[in-house]
């Protein structure tokens, strides 16, 4: 037997033939990542059944030196849950734990493992009267425990906050096997680091997400969705900054897109219609919710705010759904955009944030000056305003080798919108991670402090770089 056939051996017998397989044509699907920008290769894909099963793997893959690449439902987009080309890993799902262990409607509280389906945690708690208030456009494959890894934000950011708001206990396996089990929520704990809070956003490089405690919401008794058109980004922040005033609390998201988004989003989908007659320089997606006590006015406090928007000329025109179907409608052409964009053909795509208050001068200085640097590109930005965070895309020119043009042009443009974020202040991973796609930007461009105590973090934690090797740091 060679150390492999050993390996695989133990393994076999510690997970059984519904836990472990070495099949190419099995393996193939989780081997690329989402975007297909990365292909790598395992010496088998691992499916625990629950957290001891996942210890044992995890001691196993210590004993013999194995690489570990944990993966949720691989839809990431920096490339963070795929292994490298050598084979040596061992890729570990986590779908097949996705039990919801307990939800506790009166505390608001819900523990489910890492496998758990985004769209199914959803519908576990509409069940219950309640929602968790964290969406995104891959809801129906993304992850509980690829979520907390990445600090997920979403489309509820502006009022929510990111996965590490809403994460109230957390479950993880260490490289050395130890299971870390801090499942109990504490509305004060001072016994010295919140040690979930360094898991959180760690990308599998510290731990192995198994479980966690996250907090629930009561559900939505009525929203309304309003579709408007402004001139400017700059408009769109006014916008933004009189719905704060006018909605409070109630304002719930608050989403921009461009002119060039939106027609691509309907190219794409042939039964989707534009909310607005007009075309308009700049759209702006506002959702607004209420509790029981609030539901019955909500509709004319939205009618009040927008009315006082149209008198302030903050829109050029605007409509608000009249049933939830609308809603979902204006949602789906806001959540279509990625996949829209990735039909167009080559693009390279960064996920940024700067100060809030600086979106709007950032995207309006720097999208003309990509467009002039690289002739024919065309540099789109999108998404959270109200948080500070857009994705900021150039698409590439229509070009015969897109695999070419990414590694030239697409990695030359994104370096110099690395350069542009760091020098306004910014990030150049607001939401989706570092992963491998950004690894490099981060040690060039990163605070050398902060780089040097994660680099001791990991190597306290994971001295023999065992998990999600070449990712992150």
């Amino acid at each position: 037997m060679t150390n492999t056939d050993s390996f695989l051996a133990e393994a076999a017998d510690l997970l059984g033939a519904r836990g472990l397989t070495a099949d190419a044509d099995l393996l193939a699907p989780w081997l690329t990542d989402w975007r297909g920008r990365y292909t790598g290769a395992a010496i088998a894909l691992a499916s625990p059944a629950n957290v001891l099963e996942v210890a044992e793997i995890v001691r196993l893959c210590a004993r013999h030196g194995v690489p570990i690449v944990a993966q949720g439902g691989n839809s990431g987009m920096s490339g963070g849950a795929t292994p490298d080309s050598s084979g040596k890993a061992l890729l570990l799902s986590l779908r097949r734990m996705n039990a919801i262990r307990t939800l506790d409607a009166e505390a608001r509280q819900v523990t489910c493992e890492a496998g758990v389906v985004l769209q199914a945690l959803h519908e576990a708690a509409e069940a219950q009267d309640l929602r968790f208030p964290l969406s995104l456009g891959g809801k129906g494959s993304a992850t509980v425990g690829g979520l907390i890894s990445t600090n997920a934000g979403g489309t509820q950011v502006l009022r929510h906050g990111s996965m590490r708001a809403l994460v109230l206990g957390l479950e993880a396996v260490l490289a050395d096997g130890q299971i870390f089990s801090m499942l109990t929520p504490l509305k004060k704990d001072n016994r010295g680091f919140d040690l979930k809070q360094l898991l959180i956003g760690s990308e599998g490089t510290l731990g192995i997400v198994t479980a966690a405690t996250l907090a629930l919401l009561p559900a939505v008794a009525e929203r309304v969705v309003i579709w408007a058109g402004v001139s400017s980004l700059g408009m769109a922040r006014k916008l933004l900054l009189h719905c704060e005033a006018a909605a409070g609390d109630a304002l719930e998201g608050f989403e921009v897109l461009p002119q060039a988004c939106l027609e691509a989003v309907l190219d794409h989908l042939p039964d989707a219609r534009a909310p607005l007659a007009e075309p308009h320089a700049w759209h702006v997606l506002i959702e607004v919710v209420a509790d029981r006590a609030a539901a019955a006015t909500l509709r004319d406090r939205c009618e009040t705010m927008m009315a006082e928007a149209f008198e302030a000329e903050l829109v050029e025109d605007a409509t608000m759904s009249a049933s939830e179907a609308q809603a979902e409608a204006m949602w789906l052409l806001r959540e279509s955009i990625s996949p829209a964009e990735r039909a167009r053909g080559p693009a390279v795509q960064h996920d940024i944030s700067v100060p809030v208050e600086k979106m709007p001068d950032f995207v309006e200085t720097t999208i003309p000056m990509i467009e002039a640097r690289w002739p024919g590109t065309e540099a789109i930005a999108f998404g959270h305003l109200g948080d500070g965070n857009v994705h900021y895309h150039a698409i590439a020119p229509k070009v015969t080798d897109g695999p070419a043009w990414q590694a030239s042009e697409g990695k030359a443009i994104s370096r110099y919108v690395h350069d542009l974020v760091t020098e306004w202040g910014g990030s150049i991973s607001a939401e989706h991670g570092i992963g491998q796609l950004k690894r490099d930007e981060l040690a060039r461009l990163g605070d050398p402090v902060s780089l040097s105590m994660m680099r001791a973090v990991k190597q306290a934690l994971d001295p023999r770089g065992l998990l999600n090797p070449g990712k992150l740091i």
